[in-house]
């Protein structure tokens, strides 16, 4: 186990959970920015899914040679 569960739940979850995220996030909450921003949020989090529907998502990949990081 990299990261505790219940640590990602607090961060993310139960920040967001049942809130307005154009009043919660600094950003257009797209969901490209979402998954970036739980990527910077978890320290142990390189990657992140994002799904808004069934054939919608976005996926953050951190790189970690420190240049630019890839949205799929």
């Amino acid at each position: 186990m990299v990261c505790d569960f219940t640590h990602i739940k607090e961060q993310i979850h139960g920040y967001l959970d049942h809130g307005n995220l154009n009043e919660l996030l600094p950003f257009n909450p797209t969901a490209e920015n979402i998954a970036r921003w739980v990527v910077e949020r978890i320290p142990e989090c390189y990657k992140c899914k994002v799904q808004e529907s069934e054939n919608n998502t976005a996926l953050y990949v951190a790189d970690s040679a420190g240049g630019e990081d890839d949205a799929l």
